[in-house]
């Protein structure tokens, strides 16, 4: 059980920290994005990174809980 832990969190790691660029906005924020980038506005260039950290939130939340929650029940099971 050990070794799956391990090799789940190694492909997590793998995948977080070995990832492509992605483009995670919408039509609007693209638009409002590159028309401030032509217009020398440099707080859009950054955008982009703040829309995949809102997006990654919900998935970190999610993954502690599922996480506290296995640990909870492993040692009810231990103790049972």
């Amino acid at each position: 059980m050990k070794k799956r832990l391990i090799i789940i969190f190694s492909l997590v790691a793998l995948i977080l920290f070995l990832h492509t660029d992605v483009s995670a906005q919408c039509a609007m924020c693209k638009a409002a994005a590159e028309e401030g980038a032509q217009n020398g506005n440099t707080q859009s260039a950054t955008l982009n990174q703040g829309i995949l950290y809102l997006l990654m939130m919900p998935y970190l939340a999610a993954c502690v809980i599922g996480y506290l929650w296995y640990k909870n029940a492993k040692r009810k099971k231990e103790t049972a």
